[in-house]
């Protein structure tokens, strides 16, 4: 297998997604997202974050928007969130940790703890709804850490989702998520699918 060559772009907003749509991480069809809502594209992040190059420097862009705010940890939601929080970690030069869903709510397992006061960055894959990376804020927040914001390569929210701490993407993705019961696919008979890495 041929080694796979260090995309040379400036990481824009454009050529970014234009990056997924080359590496076939963007996907068109009929999804159930982790969140429940469908929609007719999917963002496969695992797709783009399989190669350690590109995963590198999606990390450091995503780490530069947070430099000022001296992030102490970087905490990711599994399994979405755990890639890229490591590489942003890496790029900030502070450890990464992430958190599991347990009994239906995020918490952190594995021997990970936060410190009261640590000064603590959120990071996820794609933010649709924001549910997952809001329950990581608030279980941080109650272990005694300052979340200092939320950070994601991708933000398809349409620009609803809120943390309460400042929000950064590295490119908005317009693409309208909806409930089963509103969902247009599905009023046309359309075969769902659900890639994504949450089962229930």
């Amino acid at each position: 297998m041929t080694p796979q060559k260090p995309e040379s772009e400036t990481l824009s907003p454009e050529n970014l997604i234009a990056l997924f749509e080359r590496k076939e991480a963007l996907l068109t069809g009929h999804f159930r997202l982790s969140s429940g809502l469908h929609s007719e594209r999917y963002l496969q992040c695992a797709k783009i974050l399989q190669y350690p190059e590109i995963a590198e420097r999606i990390g450091a862009a995503l780490a530069q928007e947070f430099s000022d705010a001296r992030p102490e940890c970087v905490v990711g939601p599994a399994i979405g969130g755990i890639v890229i929080a490591q590489e942003v970690g890496r790029a900030l030069g502070v450890r990464a940790i992430f958190a599991e869903r347990e009994s239906g709510s995020m918490t952190l397992r594995r021997g990970f703890a936060v410190e009261k006061g640590e000064r603590a960055l959120v990071v996820e894959d794609v933010i649709t709804t924001g549910g997952s990376a809001r329950e990581v804020v608030d279980a941080l927040g109650e272990m005694g850490a300052e979340v200092i914001g939320v950070g994601s390569i991708i933000d398809r929210s349409g620009g609803r989702a809120e943390f309460g701490v400042p929000f950064k993407s590295l490119a908005r993705l317009e693409a309208p998520a909806f409930t089963e019961a509103e969902c247009p696919l599905c009023q046309r008979g359309e075969l769902v699918y659900k890639p994504g890495s949450r089962k229930s």
